[in-house]
């Protein structure tokens, strides 16, 4: 099983499928070995937090949770746009690149 994942932390995506399609954010977090990524203000749900010290509060948190890496494109950064990552170079070297402007980054 391939545990690789198209996208890094702090890389800006968008939403391609699912209830929060069109949807932009920063990725937060990458779990290569389930395939999963945690967007910043997509895919909120509910959270039930019980109190746990002296003066804490408890109650109902909105919160990030984990969608498949397969739904999330890459956005850009100089063509601003969703799209897909080649690879140039080799070795240490090795860069990602837009496949459509051709741009570096």
């Amino acid at each position: 099983m391939n545990n690789k994942v198209h996208v890094k932390s702090g890389d800006t995506v968008v939403v391609i499928n699912g209830k929060n399609r069109g949807k932009q954010g920063k990725v937060l977090e990458v779990s290569p070995k389930e395939g999963k990524v945690i967007v910043e203000g997509v895919n909120m749900v509910t959270k039930h937090v019980k109190p746990r010290q002296m003066g804490e509060p408890g109650g109902l948190i909105k919160a990030e949770s984990a969608l498949y890496a397969d739904k999330v494109q890459l956005v850009c950064p100089k063509c601003g746009k969703a799209t897909r990552v080649g690879h140039s170079g080799a070795g240490k070297d090795k860069k990602r690149v837009c496949k459509k402007c051709n741009a570096e980054f």
